[in-house]
């Protein structure tokens, strides 16, 4: 069993149990999965715009490194990899890892997953021009030092992406009664409330860490057709970016 100080191992068991749902688009993440199809779009769109490349050919994240933390099952880390990225996926749930790398196969794309967690990547010396935190921050057990490790995972120009839940009453109707226990999109027990994370503190944290959050933007759920869009309100959930003060 992995151990370290970011690491709650009541998550790790409750998406090991999970584990082997990940790519069945119609059953207990189907969410993620129509989501995945809104951030990879903005991760495209906002990539290319930091790195002054053009969103609109085929491959236009080639050659850029990507390190996907909490990579699940690596649905966004495919979708990343398509686009031309060397992603490296990582995860602490083992069984995530299996799972990914098998779908990747069967996909036919290169990326590197990883059974292991921050703490031991950050003692390597590569540093990635993406680093994605894709609906994990919710989840750790020492928010500010993985916050702090992330930030250092980024290279000098490069550019962090952070998605999450806001800490607030709608949240909790939404994203917890709604979600979880009234329309049962997710599996009862998928949140916890107290770890929802404002986009202030989130800010502020990275901040702490001499990272400028340089964009912002909500994303909502339309109930009836499952549909999800950007949104300039934040009050459940969000996206945002950031850049060493620096660049």
């Amino acid at each position: 069993m992995m151990k370290s100080a970011t690491i709650d191992q009541g998550e790790v068991a409750f998406y090991s149990q999970l584990a082997d749902q990940w790519w069945d688009e119609q059953g207990k993440f189907w969410p993620l999965h129509r989501l995945n199809r809104l951030r990879s779009e903005y991760l495209r769109t906002a990539i290319c715009d930091h790195f002054g490349r053009t969103a609109g050919v085929t491959r236009p994240l080639e050659g850029l490194s990507i390190l996907d933390i909490g990579c699940g099952g690596g649905i966004l880390a495919e979708s990343m990899a398509a686009l031309g990225a060397r992603v490296h996926g990582i995860d602490i749930v083992e069984r995530n890892i299996r799972i990914a790398r098998q779908h990747a196969l069967q996909s036919e794309l290169e990326i590197q997953y990883e059974y292991v967690d921050v703490e031991e990547v950050i003692e390597r010396p590569h540093r990635y021009d993406v680093v994605l935190n894709m609906e994990v921050v919710e989840h750790v057990a020492d928010l500010p030092l993985f916050v702090s490790l992330c930030t250092q995972l980024v290279a000098r120009d490069g550019i962090l992406f952070v998605a999450t839940i806001n800490r607030n009453l709608l949240s909790w109707l939404f994203a917890i009664v709604g979600a979880e226990y009234v329309l049962r999109w997710l599996p009862m027990g998928t949140h916890s409330w107290p770890r929802f994370v404002k986009p202030r503190e989130l800010e502020a944290l990275l901040a702490g860490n001499d990272m400028t959050v340089n964009a912002l933007t909500g994303v909502r759920v339309n109930p009836f057709n499952r549909q999800f869009s950007l949104s300039s309100r934040h009050s459940v959930n969000y996206m945002l970016s950031a850049i060493h003060r620096h660049t």
